[in-house]
């Protein structure tokens, strides 16, 4: 691992501990309780205990910094310049089903701006970290995003709106407009290891409508530190208040805007001035 500040070894520590627990509530699934939250968005037991567990940890460490979580939403801290967005279980449907690709997913932000992220799989033991202007590793090794110039080689991730969610049939146009140039798209579950898995080269780039601000905010910091670019759909910058996003590389990325702009589903960019 490399030399890691003392906010981001907080967060690694957190989430480890966070993770020691979760791993035992995974082999334990089929008795966990299960609330409903929402159409096909389940709440476990495990979740929230994950949940409480990170506030406990990084409280204790950095008790004045605020929070945007999943479950429990804002909470304020006397610190107005510092603030943790955490997902405690990205994944959960995964992890319900007993699936073992899930995560844990921690960003800082310093005055409005991502500097520091953790995307911990407890169960492979895969640390993703990052932090600004000081690259992006996976436990001991430095990242890079994949090299791929053309779309023909390219393996894609992306996120399938469920039930009562998201409009379905301009999803469909949109992945029949990738799935004509790529040869694969995957559909893992996932956001914070879809973007943690693009820093790393494993995909060459992925895209989804919709999602939240802890879904994603780690995973930004992970692809622009490994070199990567990183913008909502109309190629802009709006990915934490609009939930849409696209992770790439710098040659693949404009490429995948088009094919998406094609689909029809994207709103186009403003015209300056």
């Amino acid at each position: 691992m490399p030399y890691l500040s003392p906010a981001l070894n907080v967060m690694t520590s957190a989430a480890r501990k966070a993770g020691r627990r979760l791993i035992r509530d995974f082999g334990e699934v089929e008795n966990l309780q299960i609330s409903l939250k929402g159409p096909g968005d389940f709440v476990t037991v495990a979740d929230q205990r994950t949940e409480r567990i990170l506030i406990e940890e990084l409280q204790k460490a950095r008790p004045g910094y605020g929070f945007l979580l999943e479950e429990t939403g804002v909470i304020e801290g006397p610190d107005k310049t510092h603030r943790f967005i955490i997902d405690p279980l990205d994944g959960t449907t995964n992890f319900l089903h007993g699936i073992p690709h899930f995560a844990i997913s921690i960003a800082l932000e310093r005055e409005g701006q991502l500097v520091s992220a953790v995307v911990f799989n407890p169960i492979t033991d895969e640390m993703f970290v990052a932090e600004k202007g000081s690259g992006a590793y996976l436990n001991d090794k430095r990242l890079r995003v994949a090299a791929r110039k053309q779309m023909s080689e390219a393996l894609f991730a992306t996120g399938i709106p469920f039930v009562g969610r998201g409009d379905h049939d301009a999803y469909l146009r949109e992945l029949s407009s990738v799935m004509g140039t790529t040869p694969g798209v995957r559909r893992f579950g996932s956001a914070a290891l879809d973007l943690a898995w693009v820093a790393a080269g494993r995909y060459d780039g992925f895209w989804e409508h919709g999602l939240k601000p802890w879904d994603v905010a780690a995973g930004i910091l992970l692809v622009r530190e490994a070199h990567g670019t990183v913008s909502d759909l109309t190629g802009g910058a709006s990915m934490l208040d609009s939930g849409d996003i696209l992770a790439s590389n710098e040659n693949l990325h404009p490429q995948m805007l088009r094919l998406l702009r094609a689909a029809g589903t994207t709103p186009r960019p403003s015209p300056a001035g």
